[in-house]
């Protein structure tokens, strides 16, 4: 499949800012008790959902706290060959 929109990383961030914020509202968690329960600090969560920006370590601590880890521990098990030298050379590794 081809993307004919790519989105820049600030923009990726963003998107997951924002689902982040969609969640936890939907949990009913307010920022601080999201920073509580993660471990992250609340301006860390505060600075995360307003402008994108988290290490990976606390966005797995907050994936933890908001019970969707196997999300992040599923990123890019599923990637989408780019052609069939991919296929070829992962087929090559598969046999020998």
């Amino acid at each position: 499949m081809i993307c004919l929109e790519q989105h820049t990383a600030k923009e990726i961030n963003m998107i997951i800012a924002h689902n982040v914020v969609a969640l936890r509202k939907r949990r009913k968690i307010s920022q601080q008790e999201l920073a509580k329960k993660s471990g992250v600090s609340y301006g860390s969560i505060r600075r995360f959902e307003q402008e994108g920006e988290i290490s990976l370590s606390s966005l797995s601590k907050i994936a933890i706290a908001l019970e969707v880890e196997n999300q992040l521990e599923e990123l890019f098990s599923e990637a989408p060959y780019l052609s069939i030298d991919e296929v070829i050379r992962e087929q090559k590794k598969l046999m020998g």
